[in-house]
């Protein structure tokens, strides 16, 4: 994970649910967009937490005990991270995350159809 990233608040903030449904103009349809962006970030976050931890897999009985001791460490400092839904949050709230709806996109695609064919259908 970047380190220069911005400082999320570990604990539980009061949200104004209106800000939520600016973007998608439906609240569930957010809450599914959060989501899926918290478990990408878990999955990344415990793909990056194995790769660490995978260093110190040497078999070797007479470090085993600095070894666990490095290992608890690590998975420390993973656990003071903010949660994944919280970044997700904040990345929704800030504006940089990016999603997409195909079936909206679908029914919008379909409605500039038809006004091109009624269109069309006008002018002959």
């Amino acid at each position: 994970m970047e380190e220069t990233k911005k400082k999320i608040s570990n604990t539980t903030v009061t949200r104004n649910t209106a800000l939520f449904s600016d973007m998608t103009e439906n609240i569930y349809e957010t809450v599914a967009v959060l989501t899926k962006r918290a478990n990408q970030i878990a999955v990344d976050e415990k793909k990056e937490l194995h790769k660490k931890i995978e260093e110190f897999n040497t078999g070797d009985s007479m470090d085993e005990y600095f070894e666990n001791r490095e290992q608890i460490d690590i998975v420390r400092q993973f656990e003071q991270r903010p949660k994944p839904v919280l970044e997700a949050t904040e990345e929704y709230l800030d504006h940089k995350l990016y999603y997409r709806n195909p079936a909206k996109e679908d029914q919008q695609q379909k409605r500039i159809e038809e006004l091109e064919n009624k269109i069309i259908a006008e002018k002959k």
